[in-house]
């Protein structure tokens, strides 16, 4: 039997989505998710072998929710109304996809090909997906955090700066500090080079913050954020820095 949980916000979806799973036979549903965050507390709980996830959610959509899988994942299908979704997720390495309204003939083929892949007992890997995603969504508009069962949407305008923390990364706000697992190389290619400046090895600063550039030596400087904190600034953030405040300049002035 495959422990199959399903994820959507149409009611009507969901239902139509189990009376097939029901009459192919073979499959025990674990449970039903309305939303994103539902999905995130219940397939950690439910553990299910397979999640007919929704991609089209408010709030936390089906790459939301697959982005914030901890290991080890469920296999997982995706299910659509719209083509150019789907497409992008089954060439992402997702394991398959299926178009509303589902017929009983594709979801059939969507099992089998299931079956086929767990046969070989190779755990299907997101990291491709979650990459294909984000690249194509740069600049990304807000970052999600999960904190235990706790999870926070940062839009990225809130985000005053970003230390790096080994194989993690500090999203520093107004309110507080956020600590998620990445890398701040991979982060800078996803957020607005426009906004945010690699100013040193360890920090990103989104200049919208930036209050002054404080001279500590003749090679040395700070920049000091307009709630006081103050970061280093290397040679090369500094040259960076400059001529992303010079650009700015430029258009501040086009536009008068």
């Amino acid at each position: 039997m495959i422990r199959v949980l399903i994820v959507d916000d149409e009611d009507l979806s969901r239902q139509a989505l189990k009376n097939l799973l029901q009459e192919s036979g073979d499959v025990e549903i674990m449970g039903e998710c309305r939303n994103g965050f539902e999905a995130v507390e219940s397939i950690p709980r439910l553990k299910p072998d397979l999640v007919f996830l929704d991609i089209q959610m408010p709030q936390l959509n089906g790459f939301d929710v697959v982005e914030l899988l901890e290991e080890p994942a469920p296999a997982v299908i995706f299910v659509t109304a719209f083509d150019e979704y789907a497409l992008k997720a089954f060439e992402a390495s997702a394991l398959d996809y299926l178009l509303k309204p589902v017929q009983a003939e594709r979801l059939a083929k969507a099992l089998e090909k299931y079956y086929r892949q767990t046969a070989g007992l190779k755990p299907v890997s997101f990291a491709p997906f979650i990459e294909s995603h984000q690249a194509h969504s740069a600049p990304l508009a807000r970052i999600l955090v999960r904190d235990g069962q706790k999870i926070h949407i940062v839009p990225t305008t809130d985000i005053m700066y970003v230390k790096a923390e080994d194989d993690y990364v500090m999203l520093h706000t107004a309110q507080k500090a956020l600590l998620k697992l990445e890398r701040l190389s991979r982060l800078e290619k996803m957020l607005d080079y426009r906004t945010f400046c690699r100013i040193h090895r360890s920090f990103l600063l989104n200049i919208v913050y930036l209050d002054k550039i404080a001279a500590c030596s003749k090679e040395s400087r700070l920049a000091v954020l307009k709630n006081g904190a103050k970061l280093p600034i290397s040679r090369q953030g500094y040259r960076s820095l400059q001529k992303i405040l010079n650009d700015e300049k430029r258009l501040s002035r086009s536009i008068d």
